[in-house]
């Protein structure tokens, strides 16, 4: 067997990027639907609704859960890190956007006279995610964790 069907075969691999990618296009078509334009960033870029990272973590922490048990060293490693990748998103890459938008005002002000290929080079805001953005990626991961498992 090669190695792209042994990674195929591979329902927790599956699921969690499977999460990763649904995430991503629902951040993508919601910000297109806000923003009334398309940004090809949303669909790699980091913030936004939903939490691609929780919608990852969680589908790994149920597909671990459901493949290997509960009491496994599997689950055990993988909600251990789900539960740090949430706490950061929430925490401190949610500062982090804060910290960027407060620079990014100060930057634009006539004080600073900044060129415009300075400017260009502004922090990046949408860093981190509300507790409501962690949450709907959380769920939607265990559900895509689920329909996944069905598959298989």
């Amino acid at each position: 067997m090669n190695i792209w069907q042994e990674m195929l075969g591979n329902q927790i691999l599956m699921s969690s990027v499977t999460g990763w990618v649904v995430a991503q296009l629902l951040k993508t078509m919601i910000d297109c639907a806000l923003n009334h334009g398309f940004s090809a960033e949303r669909l790699v870029g980091s913030g936004g609704m939903p939490s691609s990272h929780s919608s990852t973590v969680c589908a790994l922490v149920v597909s671990s859960g459901i493949c290997c048990g509960v009491s496994s060293s599997e689950f055990a490693v993988s909600f251990v890190l789900a539960a740090v990748v949430m706490y950061d998103a929430i925490g401190v890459r949610q500062e982090t956007g804060k910290q960027a938008r407060l620079l990014n005002m100060i930057l634009e002000q006539d004080f600073f006279k900044l060129n415009n290929q300075e400017f260009q080079k502004k922090l990046k805001e949408f860093v981190g995610h509300t507790p409501l953005q962690v949450f709907v990626g959380a769920i939607l991961g265990i559900v895509i964790a689920l329909l996944v498992n069905l598959a298989y």
